[in-house]
């Protein structure tokens, strides 16, 4: 619920409604801009509430949100800046590249990559470390020595890291060596997860599930944000459709729609969403020219001999190529890579 305050009221009257509103276990935040003064509320609404709130001679109007999720909602066209390690930024302004391999493999492998990562211009590095995979006997990553290593080459080369979490029981571990927070597409819907996630002081990265709607999408966002964490980066890779010619089909719609109903950066991964390294150059262009605030591109030294997911990583050289051209189209789009 938004409530609509009059102008010119004393300080005695804001705080006698904020201080009712408290009482009656609502959650109050002042999003007042330089028209209007207007607090946003959550919680649960009656029509005895409602009445009351109008009751206050401070009020002029209060409507309720139309939608299940209020924390993550876009209001006052405000737009969510994240800072990171080494001077990065998540803003408005700004296009991110997350890039590396689908899985740690080495400490020698994830170095060389970084550095080539790094030279490209990309100041974030990704890697598996614990991997959910369809089939039981895949590699399953190198756990906890993986995020040591990744850990101890993005300090070395100053790169902020992104790693996928698991499991509640791995969170310790990603608080001491990672920096964003990644949860994968099969654990959007784990909403344990999530509220556990909502207490780290790191950003996350929610990754769209392969069915979910947009929706769905936000009121996982909403589940860290009610829970406190509103560091929030929202990650479209793709969705299952009756298309079997690629991987998944990347929702380019609902990337604008994500931009239109919240602040939180949008970024894509054309990676997962073709699963063909072919299609990652074209679909990263076109996600650039849609909006998204980034993306997360898998990169690799040798795709053919990767241990997962080599046929959607692109060569050390395509990727060069790849951000030798977003730096030249960015400047059209006033993003800055």
């Amino acid at each position: 619920m938004i409530v609509h305050l009059k102008k010119g009221i004393t300080k005695k009257e804001y705080d006698e409604i904020n201080e009712y509103l408290l009482n009656q276990d609502i959650k109050v935040q002042d999003i007042s801009d330089e028209k209007d003064s207007k607090l946003l509320l959550s919680g649960s609404f009656d029509r005895s509430l409602l009445e009351r709130i109008y009751s206050f001679d401070a009020v002029l109007d209060a409507k309720k949100i139309r939608t299940p999720y209020q924390k993550v909602l876009k209001i006052n066209n405000e737009k969510k800046s994240i800072k990171l390690p080494y001077n990065n930024e998540i803003n408005e302004n700004n296009f991110i590249i997350i890039a590396g391999p689908c899985s740690i493999e080495s400490k020698e492998s994830l170095t060389k990559i970084a550095i080539e990562v790094k030279k490209a211009g990309a100041n974030f590095l990704r890697g598996g470390a614990f991997k959910l995979r369809t089939s039981p006997y895949s590699f399953q990553g190198l756990q906890e020595e993986g995020l040591k290593i990744l850990h101890e080459v993005g300090k070395k080369l100053e790169l902020v890291t992104v790693s996928e979490i698991t499991s509640i029981s791995q969170i310790d571990l990603f608080i001491k060596y990672v920096d964003i927070i990644q949860v994968g597409a099969r654990n959007m819907y784990n909403y344990e997860l999530l509220k556990e996630l909502a207490k780290v002081n790191k950003p996350i990265l929610l990754k769209r599930a392969f069915s979910a709607t947009i929706e769905e999408l936000l009121l996982s966002a909403e589940y860290l944000a009610e829970h406190g964490n509103t560091d929030i980066i929202l990650c479209e890779r793709g969705i299952r459709t009756f298309n079997e010619d690629i991987r998944n089909t990347l929702d380019l719609g609902g990337v604008i729609r994500l931009k239109e109903l919240t602040f939180l950066p949008v970024i894509v991964d054309p990676s997962h969403a073709s699963g063909r390294y072919e299609m990652v150059p074209k679909l990263s262009k076109a996600s650039l020219a849609a909006g998204a605030d980034g993306l997360m591109i898998e990169v690799h030294d040798d795709p053919l001999n990767a241990l997962s997911d080599g046929a959607q990583s692109l060569k050390i050289n395509k990727f060069h190529k790849l951000m030798d051209d977003l730096k030249k189209a960015s400047s059209i789009f006033d993003k800055k890579i």
